[in-house]
């Protein structure tokens, strides 16, 4: 009994490779649209000094690395951090990676079609990750009923506006 019948099967990025490196890709591109974002805001603060004339807002490390759900899967993002040694509150955001970013647009915009279609609660987290890849995480079964409420909310607001203004035949 030397011999077993254990096969191990390659992980999603073992066998697609070219999704592998479209996510390398859009990581490095991510990193770099970043620090360009960062090095135009410390050039605007390039001249305001601290009470011992150093330069007051400068780089600080990174904030801790994350995942952001994309249309070719999950991509890990680290972004830059300033520190502001004079106490103005000047403190760097990315306008690209926002602070709570966890699904681009584009899987934003994928949900409710896939529930317009008749994919149940339940199915989106498979659905998902045929689509997306295996790591689709943060789209349990509660989470699109949470966001249902949200299409729902959005939907009657919608139907219910003033057309008064508006001239339709």
């Amino acid at each position: 009994m030397s011999q077993d019948n254990v096969i191990v099967m390659p992980t999603p990025e073992e066998s697609d490779p070219l999704t592998s490196l479209l996510r390398d890709g859009a990581r490095k591109l991510i990193a770099q649209a970043v620090e360009a974002e960062l090095e135009t805001f410390l050039a605007a603060y390039q001249d305001l000094e601290d009470e011992r004339g150093r330069r007051a807002v400068v780089r600080n490390g990174y904030l801790p690395e994350r995942q952001v759900m994309t249309g070719i899967g999950e991509v890990n993002v680290q972004v830059p951090k300033t520190r502001d040694r004079s106490n103005s509150g000047v403190h760097f955001r990315s306008s690209l990676v926002p602070p709570y970013l966890k699904r681009t647009q584009s899987v934003e915009t994928l949900l409710p079609v896939l529930y317009l279609k008749g994919i149940s609660t339940g199915d989106f987290q498979e659905a998902l990750g045929a689509l997306l890849g295996e790591g689709a995480a943060g789209l349990s079964p509660a989470t699109i009923s949470r966001l249902k409420s949200v299409w729902q909310t959005e939907y009657e607001t919608w139907t219910k506006r003033d057309l008064s203004a508006s001239r339709y035949v």
